[in-house]
């Protein structure tokens, strides 16, 4: 139909990707996706699980690849979420984690400006909670909101910072309809295993039926406020249909340790003493760590009407679910 709304997704293969290509899907939206490489090993995952995505190749390190792809799509909405988005990783790569987390930012951008659609695109910029660094200086007693300080502690949070304040700047400078999402951690069943949550409830599966012994994890105490990234991918929309293009925080406004996620989680699979269970590992502690991250998102509750459906026990709940799946069909198939 000709009025058919039509979205462009960077970062289709991660987390955040694979939920709102549904949410889309299921609004009735023609959605297509950036896939970088010729031979990504997720092409085949994303074209079995969501056929409905039409896949275009590109780069966010490649400026005539982005233009490419907003001629192609012609993009009502342009939800920028590819990134070099693992923390750790960005120490051992922190000029990677510039090319593709900051100036992948301007990129972007830049491919919407220079093909004339400055106007007729809304665009997402996918930012973090990372960018506030959770220092006692700069902690606000009911959670950092949007116009808490930033102090970003590591180079992927310095990266998103850039990409923040280049999306504000083409805000302002062009008219363009950018807002930022400033999202505080958010997990699911799609997360990488690479990052700690789907680390812990992936390792919970495999142990609870004998597959693997322990799992290696680095520090145990920092405390982050963990939501559902299904549930955030709904804010992420509810930004790009709003009246006016702004900033907010998406967030929970709880905290919970590392340690109360590995008792909840293996607590779903009848384990009580996680300990004998769980080793740490130095190779996996960062040179600088954020201890504690609170948000506030009383902003995008009252102007967007977003609000969280999953808790965080439910959270861990499904996660595990999830990974049980998995581990019992692979145990199956050896």
């Amino acid at each position: 139909m000709a009025d058919t709304r039509r979205a462009l997704i960077t970062g289709i293969t991660g987390q955040d990707g694979g939920h709102l290509a549904q949410l889309l899907n299921e609004k009735g939206y023609e959605v297509f996706g950036l896939l970088r490489g010729q031979h990504n090993p997720r092409r085949a995952e994303v074209e079995r699980d969501m056929p409905y995505v039409h896949l275009i190749e590109g780069d966010l390190t490649d400026p005539t690849s982005l233009v490419r792809a907003v001629e192609t799509s012609n993009p009502d909405e342009l939800y920028n979420l590819a990134a070099v988005s693992h923390v750790g990783y960005s120490f051992k790569n922190p000029s990677l984690t510039a090319d593709v987390t900051a100036k992948g930012v301007l990129n972007v951008l830049e491919a919407v400006r220079v093909t004339g659609r400055e106007q007729a695109t809304r665009v997402y910029q996918a930012s973090t909670s990372e960018m506030f660094g959770g220092l006692d200086y700069n902690r606000p007693g009911a959670g950092y909101n949007e116009n808490s300080l930033f102090h970003p502690r590591s180079p992927y949070g310095v990266a998103k910072l850039y990409g923040h304040w280049i999306a504000k700047n083409y805000r302002e400078s062009y008219d363009m309809f950018v807002s930022c999402g400033i999202l505080f951690n958010h997990e699911g069943e799609r997360r990488g295993v690479e990052f700690v949550t789907r680390k812990i409830t992936h390792a919970v599966a495999r142990i609870k039926l004998g597959l693997q012994p322990q799992i290696e994890l680095g520090d145990l105490w920092p405390k982050r406020d963990w939501g559902y990234a299904g549930d955030f991918v709904e804010g992420m929309w509810r930004m790009l249909q709003h009246s006016e293009p702004d900033d907010f925080v998406l967030a929970t406004g709880e905290t919970h340790s590392i340690e109360e996620f590995l008792t909840l989680a293996f607590g779903e699979v009848g384990i009580d003493d996680w300990r004998p269970y769980v080793t740490q590992n130095p190779a996996f502690m960062r040179p600088a760590e954020v201890d504690i991250l609170l948000g506030d998102p009383s902003k995008a509750e009252k102007v967007l009407g977003w609000e969280r459906k999953v808790d965080f026990p439910g959270l861990v709940s499904l996660m595990v679910a999830h990974d049980l799946r998995l581990a019992e069909a692979q145990r199956l198939s050896v």
